[in-house]
C-alpha cells in the first residue's frame, strides 16, 4: 500500500510538471495561475500547492529534472571515455541533446531565469541543488580524466567548465538554426580551445596566471 501511495504521488507530482509547462507555453508564464495548471491536471488546488508551494518551484522542478536527464545521458561517454577533451565534448553534447526538446518555450522560461533577484536565477540560493549538480558533472569529466594539471587549478575547473557550459546555454536559448545544428557547432568548435587553455596551465610562463585565476575564482566566491 506504501509504495503504491508513493507511485501515485510521484505521477500526481510528474503530471501537474507536465501541465505547467504546457499551460506556459500556451498562455505564457505569468498569464498561467496555480489555479489553472490544477484544473487542467485534474488536482484539487490545494493539492497543487502541497507538491509545489509556487510556479517557481515548478520551473525549478523541470530544471531538476533536466539536470536529472543530463546526468544520465553522460554516463556512456564517461565511462568509455579517458582523455579530457572527448569528455567534455560528450558531456556538452549531451546537455544539449537534453535541452532540444524544450527549445520552443526556453526562451520565455530565460527572461525570469535573468532576474537576478529570481530564485529561478542559476545562482541563487535556491536553485543551489541544481547548480551544484552541474558542478559535480563537471567535477567527474576533470577526475575522471588523466588531464595533467596544477592541483589549485584542478580543484577549481569543475566551476569554470559549468560557467562555460551556461554560456553555451544562453546562446542555446537564442540559437533559432534547425535542429540547433548551430549550438552543436559551437561546441564542437569550442571545447578543443578550452583544452588547449587547460593543458596549456601547465606551462611554466602560464602557471602564474592559473593561479592569479584561481585566486580570482576564490576571492568573487567569498
Amino acid at each position: 500500500m506504501t509504495e503504491t501511495k508513493a507511485v501515485k504521488s510521484e505521477q500526481t507530482r510528474a503530471l501537474i510538471v507536465v501541465t505547467a509547462l504546457r499551460l506556459f507555453r500556451e498562455r505564457g508564464y505569468e498569464a498561467t495561475t496555480m489555479r489553472a495548471i490544477a484544473k487542467e491536471a485534474g488536482v484539487s488546488v490545494g493539492n497543487a500547492y502541497y507538491y509545489f508551494g509556487s510556479k517557481e518551484a515548478l520551473i525549478q522542478a523541470y530544471y531538476d529534472e533536466l539536470q536529472e536527464a543530463h546526468a544520465a545521458a553522460c554516463r556512456a561517454v564517461l565511462a568509455a571515455e579517458k582523455d579530457f577533451a572527448p569528455r567534455l565534448l560528450g558531456v556538452l553534447k549531451a546537455r544539449v541533446d537534453t535541452m532540444v526538446p524544450y527549445h520552443e518555450f526556453a526562451g520565455k522560461f530565460f527572461k525570469f531565469a535573468a532576474e537576478p533577484t529570481s530564485p529561478l536565477n542559476p545562482f541563487s540560493a535556491e536553485s543551489g541543488p541544481s547548480r551544484n549538480s552541474a558542478v559535480e558533472i563537471y567535477r567527474e569529466v576533470v577526475d575522471g580524466s588523466n588531464l595533467k594539471v596544477d592541483k589549485e587549478f584542478r580543484k577549481e575547473l569543475p566551476e569554470l567548465l559549468w560557467l562555460y557550459s551556461m554560456g553555451i546555454v544562453l546562446y542555446w536559448v537564442h540559437d533559432n538554426s534547425p535542429g540547433c545544428r548551430k549550438t552543436y557547432l559551437l561546441v564542437e568548435r569550442t571545447v578543443p580551445l578550452v583544452n588547449r587553455m587547460v593543458s596549456m596551465s601547465r606551462i611554466p610562463g602560464f602557471k602564474s596566471v592559473t593561479r592569479e585565476l584561481v585566486d580570482i575564482i576564490r576571492d568573487v566566491r567569498a
